[in-house]
């Protein structure tokens, strides 16, 4: 972080005066490079956001700070899917945003972007560490770089409707794949109006991403290890493929292998599926609709596979960067800095969507720093377990409640590397189950075509010293 000598105490008092000085007789000011002349402007470029609240919220708070600290902010909101190309653009014409925003991992990136150590050291100083989780998934072990700074991580639980899965003798929901299978296999057979029992895509979108390594992990298998070596070709892959296969023929339909981002919560809202592996965001427009099926939504948490493994990818990862061609750079880090200092404001205007990297941002104020990670932690669990936005019940949303339990990042056991982020930004899991399910391939077939893919992929990040 810059720091000018010649930062006069009075702009000090007023960046103070403004509560961007957030924390009482802190050891040292965090405070960008100021410019003499004229107004300063900051760029800021992220998703659409899947709780359109949050996005009113956010630019209203952007705008608010730009005026506290004589900037002229500009946010711009582009649909997720644009996320990935428009950085391409802006790195191939070294100019665009101070701050871009990725709701996966941006780790292919790295090269292009400046370390966000400072960031993170920042916010740890103010409200405690930042999640493990978190840090996996913008942190690279290898080149010891902060390639993004984490404000949030989104729970990636299974939606059902409760009347359905009541009417087969499952009030609760499945707990394990087999239940899965079995429940999806008796709503066709009693509910044939449900057109698509089970829910879950097989196409090139970001929810069959999550829902493919969610399938992965409960067998026991990953596309790398922990110490970032491919291992995606092994028998727990293969019974993993074979049973999504077996998923896919006795309660699924051709429709999940072009579905979209947006097509599982159409079809949920719709009550054309009773099972889908999503964030609350359907749950959310449900409600904001009045829409009958908002009652009839339940969660329940990843679902455990024939090992007893439970483990989910984050639905989305929030994570800034910062080109190194930014023309605002500490700018944006400040920014950042104080987005976070506001936190328990951001999750209340996602309507719960949003959960902290650093759960002692949503601590009360005044909570000393060695409590404020348990205190915000604990915050989390009571707002889940009593809705504030009008669940019926109100403790619809306890099952997030030990979401950092079965949470993990896309690149697990190992960290989100460069790597991870090229297969998950060419979506070669999905594929793979989409060949077998579909008999394109057999499930040998599959396995090994998708770890050359992977192989390939690692081999070159590997050349250019970003993986281990």
């Amino acid at each position: 972080m810059n720091r000018d000598p010649d930062v006069t105490r009075r702009t000090v008092l007023k960046w103070a005066g403004s509560g961007a000085l957030a924390v009482a007789a802190a050891p040292y000011v965090f405070v960008p490079r100021v410019r003499a002349q004229g107004r300063q402007t900051l760029r800021i470029i992220q998703w659409s956001h899947f709780v359109p609240a949050y996005d009113v919220w956010f630019d209203q708070y952007a705008q608010e700070w730009g005026k506290q600290n004589n900037v002229q902010v500009t946010v711009d909101h582009i649909a997720f899917s644009d996320l990935v190309p428009r950085a391409n653009a802006e790195v191939a014409a070294q100019e665009g945003h101070d701050l871009f925003m990725f709701i996966s991992p941006p780790a292919a990136f790295e090269p292009h972007v400046l370390d966000m150590a400072d960031v993170v050291q920042e916010v740890e100083r103010r409200h405690g560490p930042i999640l493990d989780l978190a840090k996996r998934s913008t942190y690279n072990p290898v080149t010891e770089k902060w390639f993004g700074f984490s404000d949030n991580y989104v729970p990636d639980p299974g939606d059902y409707l409760k009347s359905i899965w009541s009417g087969i003798g499952m009030p609760d929901g499945p707990k394990t794949w087999e239940d899965l299978l079995n429940g999806g296999k008796a709503i066709r057979q009693k509910y044939p109006q449900v057109q698509i029992p089970v829910g879950i895509g097989l196409s090139q979108d970001i929810d069959s991403n999550m829902a493919s390594r969610a399938l992965l992990w409960s067998y026991g298998a990953s596309v790398q290890d922990e110490n970032e070596r491919v291992v995606l070709n092994s028998d727990a892959t293969l019974q993993a493929v074979e049973f999504m296969a077996t998923l896919y023929r006795e309660a699924m339909s051709p429709a999940v292998l072009s579905w979209n981002a947006s097509s599982n919560n159409q079809a949920f809202n719709a009550s054309q599926t009773a099972y889908i592996v999503n964030s609350i965001s359907a749950y959310r427009t449900a409600q904001d609709n009045g829409l009958p099926v908002a009652d009839d939504t339940f969660f329940v948490e990843p679902l455990k596979g024939p090992t007893g493994l439970q483990w989910a990818s984050e639905h989305v990862m929030g994570a800034y960067f910062i080109w190194q061609f930014a023309k605002s750079p500490d700018l944006a880090k400040k920014f950042l800095v104080d987005l976070v200092d506001n936190y328990r404001d951001a999750v209340m205007a996602s309507k719960l969507y949003n959960f902290p990297s650093f759960p002692g941002s949503v601590a009360e104020k005044g909570v000393p720093l060695a409590e404020r990670q348990a205190a915000g932690q604990e915050w989390m669990v009571q707002v889940t377990g009593n809705d504030p936005f009008g669940s019926n019940p109100p403790n619809k949303l306890a099952a997030l409640k030990n979401a950092l339990q079965w949470s993990t990042n896309v690149g697990h056991p190992g960290p989100a590397n460069p790597a991870i982020g090229e297969v998950f930004d060419s979506f070669v899991l999905p594929d793979m189950f989409a060949k077998v399910a579909t008999g394109a391939l057999t499930a040998k077939e599959a396995v090994a075509e998708a770890e050359a893919r992977v192989k390939e992929i690692f081999a070159r990040w590997r050349e250019r010293g970003l993986v281990a």
